[in-house]
């Protein structure tokens, strides 16, 4: 059953982000700036938030290789700031889009 819901989900969210050059002008994904907050609210900050709490499981397999904050920074720090920084319905990676 969840999984048919995350199905459905996704394939709403594709169907109403059409990838154009005239809806990447207006700095909005899917041409209306209310559709880009809808699709980030409901798919992208929930992947985000889980790709940020399931990278943690990573961070020891990085000890014996000596590089846990530069892992740390890119596996935790950038998708929990992603997820939580930015703007809502903003989907560029330096959150200035929008503003």
């Amino acid at each position: 059953m969840a999984r048919r819901l995350t199905s459905a989900l996704l394939a709403g969210a594709l169907a109403v982000m059409p990838l154009s050059a005239a809806a990447q002008s207006d700095d909005t994904i899917s041409g209306d700036k209310g559709t880009d907050m809808v699709v980030d609210a409901v798919v992208m900050r929930p992947l985000g938030l889980a790709a940020t709490v399931l990278t943690v499981v990573a961070l020891p397999f990085t000890i014996p290789g000596g590089n846990v904050e530069e892992s740390a920074r890119e596996l935790i720090v950038r998708p929990a700031e992603y997820t939580f920084k930015r703007p809502l319905g903003d989907f560029s990676d330096d959150g200035e889009a929008g503003r």
